[in-house]
C-alpha cells in the first residue's frame, strides 16, 4: 500500500505547481491558473493604490477581482494540498512502519481533497453555456432494426422518464407514434421541464446501439438495433422570435389511433419554417390550436439548436478542431444486454450496470464523466 502511495506522490513534480501526469490539471490549465492568480494579485495592488485610477477603472477592476477570487482560492488550496502530499511522501518512503501507519489515513484524505479541488477548479474555469440551465425537447426515433429498434426506443423513453422523475423534472409528451404490432415507438417527442435539463442531457444526442436477443427470436441470436436521440434546449419566445410570414402552415386529418373526432376533422398541423426548411408535424391533440402550439414549441427549439450548433462549429473550426460531440449521426453508446454492459465510445467508459442505467437510477454514472471530459476539453480550447 505505502510503496504504491509513495509512487503516486512521486509523480508530482517539485517544480512550479506540481503538475501530476494523472491530474486533471494539465500543464495548459496550470499555466492558465498561474496567469489568473498573477492577474488577481495585480488587481489587488491596483486597488491598494486606488487614488491613482479613475472611478470607471476602479469599478471594472473590482468586478474582475470578484470573478477571480474564488478561482485563486481554489488554486491556492490545490497547491498547498499537493505540497503537503509531497511532505507526506517523505514519511511514506522512510520505511518507518509506525509513521507510515499514522500517515495512511492522512494520505487518503489528501488524495480525495486533491480530486475534489481539481473538479471544483474545472467547473469554475469552464466557459458557461446559458442554454445549460434551460428545459429541453427530447426526441427519440427508432433506427435500424425493425420492431426491436422501436421496442428499444420505448425502453429509452422509460429510462429518461424515470431519470426525469429522480431529478424532479416535468415530463410532457408532445407527440408519440406507436409501432403497429409491437410495444414500441417509431418516435416520441417530449418536453422535459426543469432546471439544468439541457446541461445534464445534452451529451445524450447521437446514435444509441443495443445488442440483445429479441423476445421474438427463437434461435437465441443476438440482434443489433439502433435508436437516435436528439436533445434541444427549450428557448423562450424572446430568445427565438418566429415571424408569421416565415411559416407555411398546413392542416389535415390525423391518421392512426385517436378516435372518430381526430380522424374526421382537420386537427393535425404541419408547420414549415421557410428560412431554414425545418418541418414539424403534430397530430396527437383533438384541437388544431393545441397541435399548433405544440408544433411551434418544437420548431422554436429546433431553430435555436440549429443556430447554437452552427455557432459552436464555427468557433471550433476557427481553432482547426472538428466537432464530434452531439453529432446525431455518431454512434455514441452501446447497450449489450448479454454482458450487462454499457459502453460510451466517446470517452471509452464501460460500466457493468446495464439494468440500473436503463432504470434511470445510474444514468448519472455516465453523464458526470461526460460532463467532466467536455469541460476539460472546452477549457483546453480556451487556454
Amino acid at each position: 500500500m505505502f510503496r504504491k502511495s509513495f509512487q503516486f506522490v512521486a509523480r508530482y513534480s517539485t517544480k512550479g505547481c506540481c503538475f501530476a501526469p494523472n491530474s486533471k490539471i494539465t500543464p495548459t490549465l496550470e499555466n492558465k491558473l498561474l496567469r489568473l492568480s498573477q492577474r488577481h494579485d495585480t488587481i489587488i495592488s491596483q486597488l491598494n493604490n486606488s487614488n491613482e485610477i479613475d472611478s470607471v477603472e476602479l469599478a471594472n477592476a473590482s468586478k474582475e477581482l470578484a470573478s477571480l477570487t474564488e478561482t485563486k482560492e481554489l488554486f491556492d488550496r490545490w497547491q498547498k494540498t499537493i505540497k503537503d502530499l509531497q511532505e507526506l511522501g517523505t514519511i511514506l518512503s522512510t520505511g518507518d512502519e509506525e509513521m507510515q501507519e499514522l500517515a495512511k489515513e492522512e494520505y487518503e484524505e489528501m488524495t480525495d481533497q486533491i480530486k475534489a479541488l481539481e473538479k471544483d477548479i474545472i467547473i469554475q474555469l469552464a466557459p458557461k453555456d446559458a442554454a445549460d440551465e434551460t428545459s429541453a425537447i427530447l426526441e427519440i426515433r427508432a433506427g435500424a432494426g425493425g420492431d426491436e429498434a422501436s421496442i428499444f426506443s420505448a425502453d429509452m423513453a422509460r429510462m429518461y422518464e424515470r431519470f426525469a422523475q429522480l431529478q424532479r423534472w416535468k415530463w410532457e409528451v408532445l407527440a408519440c407514434s406507436e409501432e403497429t404490432g409491437s410495444k414500441g415507438f417509431k418516435d416520441i417527442t417530449v418536453n422535459v421541464g426543469g432546471k439544468n435539463v439541457f446541461g445534464l442531457l445534452k451529451y445524450e444526442s447521437g446514435v444509441h446501439r443495443v445488442q440483445r436477443v429479441p423476445a421474438t427470436e427463437s434461435q437465441g441470436r443476438i440482434h443489433t438495433s439502433t435508436v437516435t436521440v436528439a436533445i434541444m434546449p427549450q428557448p423562450t419566445e424572446v430568445q427565438v422570435q418566429i415571424r408569421d410570414s416565415d411559416l407555411k402552415i398546413d392542416v389535415y386529418r390525423a391518421s392512426g389511433a385517436g378516435g372518430q373526432h381526430v380522424n374526421t376533422t382537420d386537427s393535425a398541423v404541419r408547420i414549415t419554417h421557410i428560412p431554414t426548411g425545418l418541418v414539424v408535424s403534430m397530430q396527437d391533440e383533438r384541437s388544431q390550436h393545441k397541435n399548433k402550439q405544440k408544433a411551434l414549441k418544437v420548431l422554436r427549439a429546433k431553430i435555436y439548436e440549429q443556430e447554437r450548433i452552427k455557432t459552436e462549429q464555427s468557433r471550433r473550426e476557427s481553432r482547426n478542431k472538428q466537432i464530434g460531440t452531439g453529432d446525431r449521426s455518431e454512434k455514441i453508446r452501446t447497450y449489450n444486454y448479454p454482458q450487462n454492459r454499457v459502453t460510451d465510445h466517446r470517452i471509452n467508459l464501460t460500466l457493468y450496470e446495464l439494468e440500473s442505467i436503463m432504470s434511470g437510477e445510474s444514468l448519472l454514472n455516465i453523464i458526470r464523466p461526460l460532463q467532466e471530459h467536455y469541460l476539460i476539453e472546452s477549457l483546453t480550447e480556451e487556454c
